[in-house]
């Protein structure tokens, strides 16, 4: 009965915690409008990046500069990163 209460434990403990490594970064709505295909391979030019930060919420805006100065967290993402640094961060 212990080990299964362990097991049980285990197994919700870590569904939850997968949920909290997804940032955003990794959420797609927030990343499409930084990129001219759907496959988000191919980034906008640097004028059309610019725009869709400038329109994009303030609170996305934050967490997404929190996400690119953590170096774990940026690594996936980083020529996103590279150009949001290039345009000084947060309006």
């Amino acid at each position: 009965m212990n080990i299964r209460n362990i097991c049980i434990g285990a197994l919700a403990l870590s569904m939850v915690s997968g949920v909290s490594f997804a940032g955003a970064l990794d959420s797609p709505d927030n990343m499409a409008p930084f990129f001219v295909d759907s496959g988000m391979k191919t980034m906008k030019p640097k004028a059309e990046f610019k725009a869709a930060w400038d329109s994009m919420a303030k609170d996305k805006q934050d967490a997404m500069m929190k996400e690119c100065q953590d170096a774990a967290m940026s690594k996936p993402h980083a020529e996103f990163c590279a150009n949001l640094q290039a345009l000084g961060g947060a309006n």
